[in-house]
Parts: structure tokens; C-alpha cells; sequence
């Protein structure tokens, strides 16, 4: 959805590439996927420094974890589900060491505009160009977040959302459909006020 790229028609190849040689299979695998790797990280993070810091982590983990893997291991793999699952992994693991919340989109990149116009759904699925709702996808809690995110951005069907959250199917529904209520109504509040300052200018 969006400009997200769904999984590479390819995919079969990159894992035979990466069965036949890890290291330059490897290097197929970062051309095919790094763009989807680094898009996660980014809606995690909200920052692209620390993003860029935890894409180029979870290719590592990724690649640590490919060494480990016999060659029938390597074929069976889904490639974006299990890159996203670590790059989720490695999300969970730098908050819980640093000890804080994830980064924010300040709420001043927020532009003013009206209600009218594509919905919040169709809204969330172009962030990979606009970033109008950063802010607020960045105010979700963590599950709702990820949901959405997966969901919405990445575009993975439920099913990959909640196998790469490690929760059933109907939980990750709840969490993707709570999360867009939310962002629908702070985006209706935030709207609101300018709407109202527009109408007053015309007087």
C-alpha cells in the first residue's frame, strides 16, 4: 500500500541466493528489502538517525541469525514477515535498555487542514510520502502501533501481523481497528480548530 513495495515477486530467488551463498545472497536479500526494513524502523522510531541505527541492526541480527540456518531452513523462510519480526525485536530491545519511550514526530509537522478529503485509512497507507499523521501514529501505544503500522504501511495481511506480533489474528484485528479509531479522532480534533480558524479569516 502506498509506495510500500509488497513482497518481491523474487523472493523465491533471494532465498535460493541465500542458500547457495550466504554472503552474496545476503547482498541480494539488502537490494530487495532494505527499503522495507528501514520504513518499519522509521515508523518506530519517528527520527531517521535512529532508524537508520536500528535498520542497519536488524540487517546484522538478521544476518547473524542466516549463519546459524542449514539450507532447507533458509528456503522455507517468509523474508519480510522475519525481517519485520526482528526489526520489532530489536525496537522492543532498545526501549526496554534505554529505558524510554519511542521518538516522536513533534506535533508541529502536523499541518493544518480539514476534515474533507481521503479518508484516515487511506491517510495511514501514504506515509511512506506524507507524514501528516506521524505524529500521530507515534502517540499510540506500542501494540496499536505496531498493528498499524504493519498493517497500513508495510501492508501485510492480518495474518503476518499477528505472527509477527505473536498474537492471534483477532488480536491484531483489535489492535490495527483501535488504533485507526484513535488516530481518526485525534486527526478530526486536530482538523477542528483549523477548519473554525479558516471560517473566521473569511468574515
Amino acid at each position: 500500500m502506498g509506495d510500500m513495495p509488497a513482497e518481491p515477486d523474487d523472493s523465491g530467488e533471494v532465498l535460493a541466493a541465500l542458500a547457495d551463498d550466504l554472503d552474496e545472497g545476503f547482498a541480494v536479500l539488502v537490494r530487495a528489502y532494505s527499503r522495507t526494513v528501514y520504513s518499519v524502523a522509521y515508523r518506530l522510531c519517528g527520527r531517521d538517525t535512529d532508524a537508520e541505527d536500528l535498520a542497519a541492526e536488524s540487517l546484522l541480527r538478521a544476518y547473524r541469525s542466516l549463519r546459524g540456518y542449514d539450507r532447507d531452513r533458509i528456503l522455507r523462510l517468509s523474508l519480510r514477515s522475519w525481517l519485520v519480526t526482528i526489526v520489532l525485536n530489536a525496537w522492543r530491545n532498545l526501549l526496554r535498555d534505554a529505558g524510554r519511550r519511542p521518538g516522536q514526530v513533534p506535533m508541529a509537522e502536523l499541518p493544518e487542514r480539514s476534515v474533507a478529503g481521503p479518508s484516515v485509512e487511506e491517510q495511514v497507507e501514504r506515509l511512506e510520502t506524507r507524514d501528516e499523521l506521524g505524529a500521530l501514529v507515534a502517540r499510540l501505544p506500542e501494540s496499536q502501533r505496531i498493528a498499524v503500522v504493519l498493517r497500513h504501511v508495510v501492508g501485510m495481511p492480518i495474518a503476518e501481523v499477528a505472527a509477527a506480533m505473536d498474537c492471534p489474528e483477532g488480536t491484531a484485528k483489535s489492535h490495527v481497528s483501535r488504533g485507526l479509531r484513535r488516530i481518526r479522532e485525534d486527526y478530526t480534533a486536530a482538523a477542528r480548530p483549523a477548519a473554525a480558524a479558516g471560517g473566521r479569516s473569511t468574515r
